[in-house]
């Protein structure tokens, strides 16, 4: 009969430590994804200067799209949680839209090689970050899905782990697309 009880409880302990050490492995999926995610936005934000530089030749009046470009740039850059970062890209995204609305009045810009690069690196990145955040996402509903399950809940909430948020877009992002010429 020791034995059984014995068998039973090594039973238990592993099954726990097997559920622990899934938790630990869940956690850092999501902190390594959040990162990837990072990653990707660094370089939108490094790419994000050059091509403002090449369209600043071309149209030298049009220093608002410029200033709002910087301001919600420096936003994205200071912003933490995934909730204020997918706010603060929401902004970034519409200001890189006025400055691709100002380069479509100016046919010589659109035919410069350097901001053509420039542009298909941000279409690239954006591609990216998309996959990234996608990733990301997949890999909290994951984790939030592992602490909210019995007995995971239970031993969760003993080790303080809490549930992750989504990188979600916002506002005008989930509209429809307006295509005009």
């Amino acid at each position: 009969m020791g034995w059984i009880i014995g068998i039973i409880i090594l039973i238990v302990v592993v099954y726990l430590i097997s559920l622990y050490n899934r938790l630990v492995v869940l956690k850092n999926k999501v902190d390594n994804s959040w990162a990837q995610v990072d990653v990707q936005l660094k370089r939108r934000y490094d790419l994000i200067p050059n091509l403002v530089e090449s369209v600043k030749g071309y149209a030298t009046h049009e220093k608002e799209v410029f200033e709002n470009i910087a301001k919600a740039r420096q936003v994205a850059i200071s912003a933490q949680s995934p909730a204020e970062k997918s706010q603060a890209e929401n902004q970034l995204t519409q200001a890189l839209r006025q400055l691709f609305a100002v380069a479509e009045a100016y046919p010589e810009l659109k035919a410069n090689e350097n901001f053509m690069q420039l542009q298909n690196e941000l279409s690239e990145t954006e591609n990216k970050i998309a996959y990234s955040r996608q990733f990301y996402n997949d890999t909290v509903f994951m984790y939030n899905s592992s602490i909210e399950k019995f007995p995971a809940n239970v031993f969760a909430g003993m080790f303080g782990y809490k549930k992750r948020e989504y990188f979600e877009t916002q506002g005008e992002e989930r509209e429809p697309v307006k295509v005009q010429f």
